[in-house]
C-alpha cells in the first residue's frame, strides 16, 4: 500500500504544518478547514515557513513555488475523495474528533487510511466508530511538524499490520522518524512530558522561583532546549490541559491532577503564544 496523496483537516499550526512537510516531500495535499478564513490562514502560514527555508538555504524559490502548488486548500470535504490517506488534526477534544471522522468515514473509500493526530486520546475508542476499524491508526506528529523528527505511530486495537506498514512507510517517506506505539493515554513522549509541564506550574504556583529561573534551571541543568513552562505556551495551555484531564480520568491517580494555576490561566484565555499571552507575554 503507498501513499501518494494526502487529505489533512485543519489548517491550524499542527495541519499547515503537516501539509508543508508531506508537500515538500512531493506528495499531493488537500487541506480542509471550517471556513475560507481559516484555510487561507493555513496556506499563509505555510509560504512563510517556506520562505524562512529559503532565507536559510535549505529550499530554493522555484522549489517553493513547486510545493505550494501540491497544496490545495479547502473547505469541502468531498475533496477528500480518492485520497490515500486523510490525517484528522482539529482540536484536541473528544468530541469534536468524533464528529470529523465520522464524516470522513461517509466520504472515502474503505481502503482509505484514515489517521488522527490526536496527543492523548484512545486509538482503539476513535477507531470503533469507523466502518473499517482495521484502516485506522495514530500519527502523532510533534509542534512544529517541519522540525521536529518525531512521529508516534500508535496502533488502536483493531489496527491492520498492512496499515502500520504504510503509515511507517509514509512517515519515513516525508522524512520523519517513526516509533511504533501501544494505544494508551499520553502513548509515550506525552506521558512523560506533560506531567513533567504540570509539575512545573505547580512550582509556579507555590512561589519556588520565577517562571524564568523555572525554565533556565531546567535548560541549564537538565539540557533542555526549551523551558517547561516556555514550552506550554508554544504547545498551548489549553491543549496541555486538556491532556492533563484525560490521564487524569483515565489513570485515576492523583499524580496527573491538574495545576489549578493552569486551570486558571486557561480560564482566563491566557493560552501562551496563539492567544499573545499565557505562562509569559509576546508581542501580537
Amino acid at each position: 500500500m503507498k501513499i501518494q496523496s494526502v487529505g489533512i483537516i485543519g489548517a491550524g499550526t499542527m495541519g499547515n504544518g503537516i501539509a508543508q512537510v508531506c508537500a515538500v516531500a512531493g506528495l499531493d495535499v488537500v487541506m480542509i478547514d471550517m471556513n475560507d478564513a481559516a484555510v487561507k490562514r493555513g496556506l499563509d502560514q505555510i509560504n512563510t515557513s517556506l520562505d524562512r527555508l529559503i532565507k536559510k538555504a535549505v529550499l530554493t524559490a522555484e522549489a517553493k513555488e513547486i510545493v505550494l502548488q501540491k497544496v490545495k486548500g479547502s473547505t469541502n470535504y468531498n475533496d477528500l475523495a480518492g485520497l490515500s490517506i486523510i490525517i484528522e488534526a482539529a482540536t484536541e477534544n473528544q468530541a469534536t474528533k468524533e464528529k470529523i471522522l465520522q464524516q470522513i468515514d461517509e466520504i472515502v473509500s474503505a481502503e482509505t487510511i484514515i489517521a488522527t493526530n490526536t496527543s492523548s486520546l484512545s486509538i482503539t475508542k476513535l477507531a470503533a466508530l469507523n466502518s473499517n476499524p482495521a484502516r485506522f491508526i495514530g500519527m502523532h506528529f510533534f509542534n512544529p511538524p517541519p522540525l521536529m523528527a518525531l512521529v508516534e505511530v500508535i496502533r488502536g486495537l483493531q489496527t491492520s499490520d498492512a496499515t502500520h506498514d504504510a503509515v511507517i512507510a509514509m512517515a519515513k517517506y516525508i522524512g520523519k522518524e517513526p516509533i511504533t506505539v501501544k494505544n494508551s493515554p499520553g502513548f509515550v513522549v506525552n506521558r512523560i512530558l506533560l506531567p513533567m509541564i504540570n509539575e512545573a506550574f505547580f512550582v509556579l504556583a507555590e512561589g519556588l522561583a520565577s517562571a524564568e529561573d523555572i525554565d533556565a534551571g531546567m535548560k541549564l541543568g537538565c539540557n533542555q532546549p526549551i523551558g517547561p513552562l516556555a514550552l506550554a505556551d508554544l504547545i498551548g495551555l489549553d491543549t496541555c490541559l486538556a491532556v492533563m484531564q484525560v490521564y487524569f480520568e483515565n489513570f485515576s491517580d492523583s499524580k496527573y491532577r491538574p495545576c489549578p494555576l493552569l486551570q486558571e490561566l486557561v480560564a482566563a484565555g491566557y493560552l501562551g503564544r496563539k492567544t499573545g499571552r499565557g505562562v509569559y507575554q509576546y508581542a501580537t
